[in-house]
C-alpha cells in the first residue's frame, strides 16, 4: 500500500518529515491518519486556548449600533475552525466552547452554571459540523461555507430557543426599536447580522486566507503530516441518520439546559462580576491562564514526543 502524495504548496524539506504522524488502518483501501492521545490533547488545547483567546479581544472591542442595529461580533470563528480543518475537528469542537465558558465567563465572574451546558453544545455542534466540511484545506470554497455554516448552525439553534421561551410564556420578548413588533423580525435580523459580520467578515475572509497558509506548515510543529485531500479526515463528522438523530439529541438537550435558566433553576451559577468590579485590567488574568495552560500542555506534548521516539529507537 502506498504512503499518500504529499500535499500541494508543501516546503520539500517538510517531505521528511511526513511519516512523523501516526499511519495506521484503511478505509475502502485509503490509508488514513490516527491521532495519537498526545496530539488529541495538543488539539484540544489548542482549540481552547485559542479561541479563549479571541473572546478576551471581543470584550475590548466596541459594539457600534446605526439605529436599531448593532454591529457586534459574536465569535472570532475562523480561529476554531482553522484548527479542525488542519487537524481534527472533533478535537476542535470539543475544546473551543469550553475556552469560552473558563477564560472568559468563569474567571471573569459571569458564569450561568448549567445553562451554559446549552452554548457549549450548540458550538460544538456548530464547529464539529462546520469543520467537518473542509475536506480539502486548501479549497477555499470549502473554508467559506464551512464558516458560514458553523454561525448559521449556532444561531439558528439559538434562535430557536429564544422563540420557544417567548411561545411558551416563560419570557417576554425583546423588541428593538425601530424594527417591526414581532420576534420573527427581531430573530431574522439578528441572524442576518451575526451571518454577516461572524460568519463572513470575521469567519469566512480570514480563513481563507489563513488556513491554506497554514497547510503543509503547521502540522510537523504537531508531529503531524499534513492532510492528503480525499484521505479520510482525523475526527470528522459521521454521515448518515445514526449522527444526525445525535445531532438532534444534542440540540434537545442544548434546548433543556436553556430552559433551566428562564425558570431560575441555573444551578452552579457564579456571578461576581469581576470585570465590571476592576475594569478591562482583569482581563489580563485570562490571558495570563491561557498562557499557563498552553505551557504546560505544550511541555506535556514534547515529553510524550520524546518518550515515544525513544520507544521506537529501542
Amino acid at each position: 500500500m502506498s504512503t499518500p502524495a504529499p500535499a500541494p504548496d508543501r516546503p520539500a524539506d517538510q517531505d521528511a518529515q511526513q511519516r512523523r504522524g501516526t499511519l495506521r488502518g484503511a478505509i475502502d483501501g485509503v490509508r488514513t491518519m490516527e491521532l495519537t492521545t498526545s496530539q488529541k490533547l495538543m488539539v484540544f488545547v489548542l482549540s481552547m486556548s485559542l479561541f479563549g483567546l479571541s473572546n478576551i479581544l471581543l470584550e475590548i472591542i466596541p459594539e457600534p449600533s446605526i439605529g436599531p442595529v448593532e454591529f457586534s461580533i459574536s465569535n472570532m470563528i475562523f480561529i476554531p475552525l482553522a484548527v479542525a480543518a488542519l487537524f481534527s475537528p472533533l478535537w476542535a469542537a470539543l475544546g473551543a466552547p469550553l475556552g469560552e465558558i473558563v477564560f472568559t465567563d468563569l474567571l471573569m465572574g459571569d458564569f450561568s452554571g448549567l445553562a451554559e451546558v446549552e452554548g457549549y453544545l450548540q458550538m460544538f455542534l456548530a464547529i464539529y459540523i462546520g469543520g467537518s466540511m473542509v475536506r480539502n484545506p486548501s479549497n477555499k470554497v470549502q473554508i467559506a461555507i464551512g464558516a458560514i455554516s458553523i454561525i448559521l448552525i449556532d444561531k439558528v439553534l439559538s434562535a430557536i430557543v429564544d422563540l420557544s421561551k417567548v411561545w411558551i410564556g416563560v419570557e417576554e420578548a425583546e423588541y428593538v426599536e425601530g424594527l417591526p413588533q414581532s420576534i420573527l423580525a427581531v430573530e431574522a435580523v439578528g441572524l442576518g447580522m451575526d451571518v454577516l459580520i461572524s460568519g463572513i467578515l470575521f469567519g469566512a475572509i480570514p480563513a481563507i486566507w489563513l488556513i491554506p497558509r497554514l497547510y503543509g506548515r503547521i502540522e510537523p510543529l504537531m508531529g503531524m503530516r499534513p492532510r492528503v485531500p480525499g484521505e479520510p479526515i482525523p475526527g470528522d463528522a459521521p454521515k448518515g441518520p445514526l449522527f444526525v438523530g445525535f445531532a438532534l439529541f444534542l440540540s434537545a438537550a442544548s434546548f433543556g439546559f436553556a430552559f433551566l435558566e428562564a425558570f431560575d433553576l441555573s444551578a452552579g451559577a457564579w456571578e461576581p462580576d469581576f470585570l465590571g468590579r476592576f475594569g478591562d485590567s482583569f482581563l489580563w488574568l485570562s490571558v495570563a491562564a491561557i498562557l499557563l495552560v498552553l505551557g504546560v500542555t505544550v511541555l506535556l506534548f514534547k515529553l510524550a514526543q520524546k518518550r515515544s521516539s525513544h520507544d521506537d529507537a529501542r
